[in-house]
């Protein structure tokens, strides 16, 4: 099964296959976690809540059989997961004026969580350099407008919709490994 086919998930779901599920499930929630904090820098709270709210989201699209085609069921879950971080982000800065007046004061495990959000970015763009050109100009701009779907960047770009979806999948998947190679060393 290639790394984005998540179409035996669908299969599973539909036959009543939990263990099967569950398995897939556990990976297609930690792939959601890594892309929400690696690529929008989602703290890592958020990042799991909305993983999970992007599940339950497409599993109601899968129970209503409203998926077309389940080869390409991992970038409903994408879209699912990246629009309820923005959702959630945009709801958190509602209330960013209801803070105490002591709110500005870093707790430590702040000032950890802070540190590592830098050594993350650090290494994003570390990444980014060891793309070529094309490339990682290709992304900056999908970083820098994250609403953005495939057919605005094919546009943008001068390529076909489907060369624009595969390109932005190749990348996302190239900076994923580079990053986790990184961390880890």
């Amino acid at each position: 099964m290639p790394k984005d086919d998540y179409s035996e998930l669908v299969t599973a779901l539909e036959q009543g296959d939990e263990k099967r599920a569950n398995e897939l499930l556990k990976e297609v929630i930690w792939r959601l976690k890594d892309y929400l904090t690696v690529v929008l820098g989602a703290p890592e709270s958020e990042a799991e809540e909305c993983a999970h709210q992007a599940f339950l989201a497409v599993f109601e699209r899968i129970r209503d059989g409203k998926i077309r085609d389940p080869k390409t069921i991992f970038s409903y879950f994408l879209t699912s997961a990246r629009n309820e971080y923005f959702r959630v982000s945009r709801g958190m800065q509602r209330f960013d004026h209801l803070e105490e007046p002591y709110s500005n004061l870093i707790e430590p495990a702040q000032q950890v969580e802070r540190l590592l959000d830098e050594e993350r970015q650090r290494i994003l763009e570390e990444c980014l350099q060891e793309l070529d050109g094309e490339a990682r100009e290709f992304i900056t701009w999908y970083l820098a407008h994250p609403d953005a779907d495939t057919q605005v960047a094919a546009t943008r770009f001068g390529i076909s919709h489907a060369n624009s979806r595969t390109r932005k999948s190749r990348i996302t998947s190239r900076l994923h490994d580079c990053v986790k190679r990184k961390s880890s060393s």
